[in-house]
């Protein structure tokens, strides 16, 4: 038995996208521009190619490394959500999954992958912010982070367990945090 199968699938969903919406909170923040988006992108995947393959992996990435090389899932496997109606909604929405993947984790896996998922977000959430330049002009000025790309990082850090503002969210829960943690937004 794999650490896979202590996950139901829907919750599984929720672990394996928990990078891509690290990215995507970092990203509906401060959009960048095309050039910048495709940046930030090649970010998220980088980072999480680098953790999910280095040499000292926990099961639980190892677990991940090994459906990112199979197939994707279908259409009919993947959880339908409304489409958020702006960028402050998609960036709230992120965070708070990223916050049920983490739980989940948190709850089904060893301190060791809950260690190392936290790592792997956090480095997604970082080099997507430092990927592209904000608030400059055809490549010139702007700065590599701005107020609210930290912002964000702060918001994940807390959500992570990590910095000042984690306080709270260092402790595993015994319920899940709002809403389904299968992703689904239903209650029943």
């Amino acid at each position: 038995m794999s650490l896979k199968d202590s996950f139901t699938p829907d919750e599984w969903y929720q672990v394996m996208t928990a990078p891509g919406r690290v990215g995507a909170a970092v990203v509906a923040a401060s959009p960048s521009g095309v050039t910048g988006l495709v940046a930030e992108a090649q970010a998220i995947g980088a980072a999480i190619r680098e953790s999910v393959s280095a040499a000292d992996r926990t099961p639980l990435l190892e677990a991940m490394a090994a459906d990112l090389m199979g197939t994707p899932p279908s259409a009919q496997e993947v959880p339908q959500q409304d489409r958020p109606r702006s960028l402050d909604e998609a960036r709230a929405r992120s965070i708070e999954e990223v916050r049920r993947a983490v739980w989940l984790v948190g709850a089904k896996a060893g301190p060791g992958d809950l260690a190392a998922f936290r790592r792997l977000l956090l480095s997604v959430a970082e080099r997507t912010a430092a990927a592209a330049k904000e608030g400059g002009f055809l490549g010139f000025g702007g700065e590599q982070i701005n107020d609210r790309e930290r912002q964000v990082l702060e918001e994940l850090r807390g959500v992570l367990g990590e910095g000042p503002s984690a306080a709270s969210s260092t402790l595993v829960h015994e319920t899940p945090p709002s809403g389904n943690p299968d992703g689904s937004g239903n209650s029943n």
